[in-house]
This record gives C-alpha cells, structure tokens and sequence, in this order.
C-alpha cells in the first residue's frame, strides 16, 4: 500500500519512513515538506494513494490549508507535536492522532488501525456485490515507449524491470532492450500485477521471472541473481526482504 509522508522535518520524515517500511504491506512512496507541493501532488497521484501521514505544523502554514485547495479523500494519520487540532483532525479524514516525540510502536499500532479499517470496509461492502467477486482489477498489459521516432508497445510479459535512472523511469526487457518510459516510478507499481511485479527498493520494480537467486549483502539486503544480462547489482533494501521473500514464496 502507498504512503505519503507530509513533514518539514526532514529527520524525522526520514525516521517515520523507516518505521512505516518495517511493515512490508506499506511503502513510502514520496516525502513533501509544503502545503503547496502536497496539494500539487495529490492532485497528479492521490488516487494512487492508501494512507496519508500528515504534520500539522509545517513552514508554510498548517496542513488544514491542504482541504481548502482539493478533495482529500484518502485516510490520514496526524504526527505533531501539538495536542489542540485532535477535533479538527477528526474532520479531515483523520484515523489516528499521534503525539511527537512519537514511539515506534505508535506508528505501527496506526498502521494496525488502518488495516482493520480496511478490512471492516472490505468485508462490508463484498456481499451486496457477490455477482462481480470473480472480476480482478484490470493491470496493464501493454506500456508505450519511445525508439528515435517511432512509438513502440511493450508487453509487461516483455519486461525484466522497470527502475530509475538519473530521474528518469525506463523499462529492461528480457532481451537486454533499454526505453524510456514518461511515467512515475510510482504509478507503473499501481497498475502492474503486484502478484508479478516487486518494488524491491525506491529505485527498481522487478519481474517475479527475472529472479534465479539471491545472496546476502551488505547491512542485512540481498543482492539478486537475474537470468538476463543486467550490469548493475541488483539490491533488496533491508525493509524490503522479508516481504520480497514471502512475495516469491506465493
């Protein structure tokens, strides 16, 4: 599940990442320091959104400002330091209300919240539509790349790995072809089979055939044995391991 982090502490943005990875079923997707940068970006990506972590206080006002410029509608846990906008918070699509200094197990108890949430919301709403249970979110098939002039359809059954490469997203076939693709890392992760796909760390999406083997590496990651010719390593973030490792045993 996709997570936003809205905090103009840097530190403690980076240390509410590491916390919310340690769950494998949650990935951290972009960091914003700005009421004006948030509201630029949900309004390209909230839909590929699940949670939402937001301060209140940040350097360019408070993150309330955020409801009066566009349409929140994805779940947010509120981090700050303050105790006094609880009510407000409630108002704004607030679940959770966490105090800083924040425990880790704090933010793990949030994220707990949420999926019960979700499950309860799931659970609900799946009877009255038993007749489309069997339908599954329709993935992509095909992505459209750039060769000199010519737009060419790659089929994901073609592609080894999608990663990012000075800012820039492309695809790897199995073949050795590199292309540029004009998407975010982030929305090809959305719409790609995650049953096929990995995000192993924020720089790389994997094909599940790619993968002969791994071995150990440094500081608790794994570095990946492919079956294609690929010249950079490979690496699973340590956040990512023990979910990367379940994820091929299904």
């Amino acid at each position: 599940m996709n997570v936003l982090i809205v905090e103009d502490e840097l530190h403690t943005a980076s240390l509410l990442q590491e916390i919310i990875e340690q769950d494998g079923d949650f990935i951290v997707t972009q960091k914003l320091e700005s009421i004006r940068e948030t509201v630029q970006y949900l309004s390209k990506y909230q839909q590929n959104l699940d949670l939402l972590f937001f301060d209140i206080e940040l350097a360019d006002g408070r993150s309330f400002e955020i409801f009066k410029h566009i349409d929140v509608i994805v779940p947010i846990v509120f981090c700050t330091a303050y105790d006094d906008y609880t009510l407000q918070a409630i108002k704004n699509n607030g679940i959770d209300y966490v105090l800083k200094p924040f425990k880790e197990g704090e933010i793990h108890d949030a994220l707990r919240k949420y999926k019960k949430l979700l499950a309860n919301l799931n659970r609900k709403t799946s009877a009255p539509i038993h007749i489309s249970t069997e339908q599954e979110k329709p993935f992509q098939r095909n992505f459209l790349t750039q060769y000199r002039e010519k737009t060419i359809v790659k089929g994901v059954e073609e592609i080894a790995l999608f990663y990012v490469e000075s800012e820039a997203v492309y695809l790897y076939t199995f073949k050795g072809e590199k292309f540029p693709l004009f998407k975010k890392l982030e929305y090809i992760e959305s719409v790609c089979n995650p049953g096929q796909f990995f995000r192993i760390n924020r720089q790389m999406l994997i094909n599940r055939s790619a993968v002969m083997g791994f071995e150990p590496y440094f500081n608790r990651k794994i570095i990946l044995q492919l079956n294609f010719k690929f010249d950079d390593k490979v690496i699973v973030s340590r956040l990512k391991v023990s979910a990367f490792k379940n994820w091929l045993e299904q």
